[in-house]
């Protein structure tokens, strides 16, 4: 998952950096540090943001890079 996945795929469920903060279980500073390009989090908190997403319905696409809703578009998480 790059930076820029995180913030669209937030971006798409309309979550602030805190709402994924928690909803992933995460620092807050740890994903504001990843979408500002400082720093890449652990594997264990990037597999954590990820499933948070696709626990959301989003699927993070690495070829062609993107997001990709699956589910109910009315029903966004």
């Amino acid at each position: 998952m790059t930076p820029q996945h995180c913030r669209a795929a937030r971006a798409w469920l309309d979550w602030s950096q805190g709402e994924l903060s928690k909803r992933a279980n995460i620092g807050l500073s740890t994903i504001r540090q990843f979408e500002n390009g400082l720093r890449t989090p652990i594997t264990n908190n990037l597999l954590a943001m990820r499933r948070a997403f696709e626990d959301a319905g989003i699927v993070l696409n690495d070829d062609p890079a993107g997001i990709t809703y699956k589910g109910d578009p009315g029903a966004k998480a």
